[in-house]
């Protein structure tokens, strides 16, 4: 079948590079519905990006929503078993109030899951397809990553636990020293464990400066050891030079364990891919084993400049009304013969992006004065 891949916009071409790269990777597509039952958000809603979901009640009484996430379907379909590892792919669209405009949108977004028997092997594959992701989309980018469980055991360290933990994982996020000490301070926390905590905070870039220094700190070794295993099969991988350590990448503790990881490019202020582990979504779900996956938004991408808009069609060909119709299939077939697109038409159509326009004429075909 011919396929003229000059028609692609920038967001395709990127979208359907992507699809490419994890069905090499052995990751099957993942289809589902526009709809799902309300009470499937409405039941995990911490896990939502935004809460705000669009509802209706569906013929049959159901209330049902346009899905705002496509993760929590696939967990639900899910069926893990020993041994097991369920990996997919999705180019799924999705409804989100836009942080702008405040009104909802319909994004297109392209991201994979690896649910089941999850392993390092597994771990380090979904974020060498990270990686790569972002590569595929521009050339400056970094994976900035972190790990929940060194995060979480210094909270422990610290007696934080319920609102003041959420706290401290926010002024975290935020790298707010300043806050983050007097919210540890206001709850009785030692200064060595507070003053730990701070270097960690400020602890951020490349795996083979951060690595020791996270060993001298007494991080969880169990944590820091599975680091270290990830950086090497990284580095394998050829991808290790696009990544950093930065604990200031946090999830919701709640759903979220483990790696986590935020992916950048060059003139995008804010996150083009987003993922981590998940196991306690499984678990939540009444799901066995493991899971890790990330998101690529692909709305991100308006703010970054992928160079010239293809055009909608090389040719445009005038004629006047009443032109003979066989005429006019004529000039379109010869045209097209030349290799070119056609767009035949009575008059030029307003902000049509065209190479050169041709006028019918009864003497033949001439360019448009």
């Amino acid at each position: 079948m011919d396929f003229d891949t000059a028609i692609l916009k920038n967001e395709e071409r990127i979208t359907f590079a992507l699809r490419s790269l994890y069905a090499r990777f052995g990751y099957v597509q993942y289809k589902m519905s526009k709809f799902e039952e309300y009470e499937l958000y409405m039941n995990n809603k911490d896990f939502l990006i935004s809460s705000d979901i669009i509802s209706f009640t569906d013929t049959n009484g159901r209330l049902m929503a346009l899905k705002p996430d496509v993760t929590l379907s696939i967990v639900r379909a899910s069926r893990p078993g020993p041994g097991l590892v369920q990996k997919v792919y999705y180019d799924e669209n999705v409804y989100r109030i836009s942080k702008s405009s405040r009104s909802f949108r319909e994004i297109r977004q392209v991201g994979l899951e690896c649910i089941g028997d999850v392993d390092d092997y597994c771990i380090g594959e979904v974020l060498t397809l990270a990686c790569e992701s972002l590569r595929m989309i521009w050339p400056e980018h970094r994976l900035n990553l972190s790990h929940l469980g060194i995060v979480g055991a210094m909270l422990d360290d610290l007696g934080l636990r319920g609102e003041a933990r959420k706290q401290a994982v926010k002024f975290i996020g935020e790298k707010n020293q300043h806050e983050l000490a007097a919210l540890c301070r206001e709850n009785g926390a030692q200064d060595e464990a507070l003053q730990r905590l701070e270097k960690l905070v400020s602890c951020s870039g490349a795996p083979e400066a951060v690595l020791p220094a996270l060993r001298a700190l007494g991080c969880d070794e169990a944590a820091v050891g599975q680091l270290e295993a990830l950086a090497a099969l990284l580095a394998a991988n050829g991808v290790l030079k696009s990544v950093n350590i930065d604990f200031s990448v946090l999830s919701d503790m709640s759903y979220y364990n483990g790696i986590a990881f935020k992916g950048f490019v060059a003139g995008v202020p804010a996150a083009v891919i987003s993922g981590g582990e998940y196991d306690k979504l499984l678990s939540r779900m009444g799901k066995p084993g493991g899971a890790i996956g990330f998101a690529c938004y692909l709305d991100q991408l308006e703010r970054l400049d992928l160079g010239e808009a293809p055009l909608d069609v090389d040719t445009v060909l005038l004629y006047d009304a009443g032109c003979d119709p066989l005429r006019v299939a004529a000039a379109v077939r010869a045209l097209r013969a030349e290799g070119c697109s056609v767009a035949a038409q009575k008059a030029l159509p307003d902000k049509l992006r065209y190479r050169r326009a041709l006028k019918l004429t009864e003497s033949g075909v001439s360019e448009l004065a």
